[in-house]
């Protein structure tokens, strides 16, 4: 075991001493050594529920024959940050990230790691990470928020940032300004819609680094998140077994996997941004004209907020990633062979995937248009490429 680094032979007696000083038997030092990396944090709402997660991740990892210990990672909020001096730190805070995992997992040694984030820049920054170390990894995130309510409708974050305007405009008044604002986020978990956050949950379980589910299970749901938490635990202690590693399963067809679903399901544009960071802690190069080659052959599936007038509970009623990923083969969109941290490929997670509410998921036959929802533009005023989302045609709500 890679562990034995620090457990093993006279030399590391005094290492020795410090484990047991933690309270480790001779039994543990025989184990594999597992780090689950927390990114817990009480200023962000899409973690501030995750020691709870951390919990069952231990649990799993214990239940399979290892030792679990967790390590810290830090986190900012984007939507705090935003609009003032602290804007200026989240994107540089995914270095930072992945710099502090890389940091104490050689540090110390450790044998595969558990790897929970929920939010902007802590998921591509825990990415990053897994690919730069490549020792086994499985990720599981907190989930997203459930929607908020205001006079009968579901709302999100977005909700919130238009009323700003409104109210700047005269359109509305305080009173409902505060109203909007107190409803729009009921709970813990990434923001309701799909943003940057919950986009890469999603296509984290696309590039086969977390469990079916792991993207859109609801954070308030926690016999589920439980569940899927402890075979996240479990799973890594096999991953260690078998050596399966990060690099053998994020492979350029698993990037290409991520990008078309991101397609699909009309992601954040920020993906453009994350998805070719993490591919080149692989050596791997994911340029915009990928991006754009992508886009035109991947149908609009998905029309989720701030887009549009679904949330992520929707998509996770609808069947998931998993179902968009099998609607996509129909047109061999979507790579099959690829590995996952399961043990299967994404061919045979997702055969048996079916689209349960077509109004959320439409099909290829149908889709809300024939191009993906992100488009990459060039011209004389953006020489370097620009990244924008695409208005689909249809924006009637199905009945």
């Amino acid at each position: 075991m890679r562990s034995d680094l620090v457990k093993k032979g006279s030399t590391r007696a005094a290492h020795r001493s410090l484990f047991y000083a933690l309270g480790f038997s001779d039994e543990d030092l025989k184990k594999p050594l597992i780090a689950v990396v927390n990114s817990q944090t009480d200023i962000i709402a899409g973690h501030a529920h995750l020691d709870d997660q951390a919990k069952m991740v231990k649990y799993g990892i214990l239940a399979a024959g290892g030792v679990p210990i967790e390590v810290p990672a830090i986190g900012l909020c984007d939507g705090i940050a935003m609009g003032h001096e602290g804007m200026k730190y989240p994107l540089a805070s995914r270095e930072l990230i992945a710099d502090s995992i890389e940091a104490q997992i050689n540090g110390h040694a450790f044998d595969g790691m558990v790897l929970i984030p929920n939010c902007d820049k802590i998921v591509p920054g825990m990415l990053m990470a897994a690919l730069r170390l490549n020792i086994p990894a499985v990720f599981c995130s907190g989930g997203p928020m459930l929607p908020g309510r205001y006079e009968g409708k579901d709302i999100s974050i977005s909700t919130t940032f238009e009323a700003a305007g409104r109210f700047e405009a005269g359109k509305i008044d305080k009173a409902e300004l505060s109203r909007i604002e107190r409803c729009s986020c009921p709970g813990c978990g990434s923001c309701a819609g799909l943003f940057t956050a919950n986009t890469m949950n999603c296509l984290t379980e696309v590039l086969g680094m977390g469990l079916p589910g792991n993207g859109t299970i609801p954070a308030a749901f926690q016999g589920d998140r439980a569940r899927l938490a402890k075979k996240a635990g479990e799973t890594v202690v096999r991953l260690v077994k078998e050596q399966l590693l990060p690099r053998d399963i994020m492979t350029m067809n698993a990037f290409k996997n991520a990008i078309t679903v991101d397609m699909a399901i009309g992601g954040s544009s920020n993906t453009a941004l994350h998805l070719p960071a993490i591919a080149h802690e692989a050596g791997l190069k994911l340029p915009l004209s990928l991006f754009d080659k992508i886009s035109k052959k991947t149908p609009y599936l998905t029309k989720l907020s701030p887009g549009g007038f679904h949330h992520m509970i929707d998509l996770n009623e609808a069947g998931g990633i998993s179902a968009v990923m099998n609607e996509l083969s129909k047109l061999g969109l979507i790579n099959k062979s690829c590995k996952t941290v399961t043990g299967k490929t994404i061919g045979a997670l997702i055969k048996n995937a079916v689209i349960t509410r077509p109004d959320v998921i439409r099909t290829v036959e149908d889709p809300y248009r024939k191009t993906g929802g992100i488009a990459v533009l060039t011209g004389n005023i953006a020489p370097m490429c620009s990244v924008v989302k695409e208005r689909p045609k249809r924006l009637t709500r199905a009945m």
